[in-house]
């Protein structure tokens, strides 16, 4: 397994909780958009086994050609040793990253793509939307639609809804009016419908998409391919 030890170049303060974390580029580092990679801190290999209370699986909210691994995460005021580490540093601080992985690149099937997400889970989708807009082909348009009670709302300068580029983008702060207008985007039958959040948020939206009739394969989830059906309730081919 590959390590790549590489410093923070800069720390962003998206809102009094979120930050993100643009680290250095290392060298032979590769990845496409819907990206996660593990990001582990000083010491997690220090013993004789890994310390995985300080190794984190997070998305990747960059492009290869912006030059920076930009990594977004809310941290709280009460919050794990593993958030309160990385709260404390600074730029020139040394993290690793690990395994780096693609479960939910842009599907280019002529069809439209629907984004779900739940508070910083849009930075999944930030790569997605910004590979749409420098290559649209074969995608008919984008929606995005994510839910934040904090209503301070992520990426809003790449979030906004453009005719011209076939994007619309929804931001909503309470469940019911997420999960109606998650029934209405359902109506396309043909679309493609991406979810990213927590495991709780997938299900809830799986069980809306699936009673809409949308089928398990027109769902896609940040999940490695043997976890789907443990979601999507579904068998894998022997």
């Amino acid at each position: 397994m590959q390590i790549y030890w590489t410093k923070i170049n800069k720390i962003i303060e998206e809102t009094p909780e979120v930050k993100t974390y643009m680290i250095d580029c290392p060298e032979g580092f590769t990845w496409e958009e819907g990206a996660h990679t593990h990001l582990a801190l000083k010491g997690f290999n220090a013993g004789d086994k890994p310390n995985r209370g300080l190794v984190r699986h997070m998305s990747i909210m960059t492009l290869p050609h912006e030059n920076l691994i930009g990594i977004t995460t809310r941290i709280r005021e009460q919050c794990s040793a593993y958030k309160m580490i990385l709260r404390n540093l600074e730029v020139g601080d040394k993290v690793a990253l690990f395994k780096t992985h693609s479960n939910v690149p842009l599907k280019r099937e002529g069809k439209n793509v629907y984004l779900l997400s739940s508070g910083v889970g849009l930075a999944t989708f930030r790569p997605l939307v910004l590979d749409y807009f420098g290559h649209p082909e074969n995608v008919t348009k984008i929606h995005s639609l994510n839910i934040d009670s904090s209503r301070e709302f992520l990426f809003t300068d790449i979030f906004e809804t453009s005719r011209e580029k076939k994007f619309t983008s929804q931001f909503v702060d309470n469940r019911q009016d997420y999960y109606e207008e998650v029934k209405n985007l359902a109506s396309d039958k043909g679309g493609l419908f991406y979810v990213v959040g927590s495991d709780e948020f997938l299900r809830q939206n799986i069980d809306v998409l699936r009673d809409q009739g949308i089928k398990p394969e027109q769902i896609m989830l940040d999940k490695r391919e043997q976890q789907r059906p443990t979601f999507l309730s579904i068998e894998l081919p022997m």
